[in-house]
């Protein structure tokens, strides 16, 4: 039983934590795809911000009701020189498939929503499960 204490863990020093994860998942998925949409400036829809920052709202993850493993997060923006506007764009992330869920209302829809593609909400997705007692 001694001996076991001196066994180096499975996890090694390269893995990210998962707020890293989530804040690396985040940015190529969501934050970088989003930058490279170009808008035409007659464009009546609100311009883009100039930067935008991910905050990682939970270190730890929660489970929903079908048993996947998520960890919320949210985007902040600012436009230009002002203050940051908090919870611009308020999801989660997946952390087995790494899929990205966005909050409209009260429903969760695919990051790809953002992106101008036509998804349907997923029900359940980004819900914690109900605490069993």
């Amino acid at each position: 039983m001694f001996v076991l204490c001196f066994v180096p863990s499975l996890a090694t020093a390269d893995e990210p934590s998962l707020v890293e994860w989530t804040q690396r998942r985040v940015e190529a998925g969501l934050l970088q795809p989003l930058a490279e949409r170009t808008t035409s400036r007659f464009s009546r829809s609100r311009p883009p911000p100039r930067e935008r920052r991910v905050r990682v709202t939970q270190s730890t993850t929660s489970r929903d009701k079908q048993g996947r493993d998520f960890v919320p997060f949210s985007v902040d923006a600012r436009f230009g020189k002002g203050e940051w506007q908090q919870d611009d764009i308020v999801g989660c992330a997946y952390r087995a498939s790494g899929n990205l869920f966005i909050q409209r209302g009260e429903a969760y829809f695919p990051a790809a929503l953002l992106l101008g593609k036509k998804v349907d909400a997923l029900p359940g997705a980004c819900q914690s499960a109900a605490a069993r007692s």
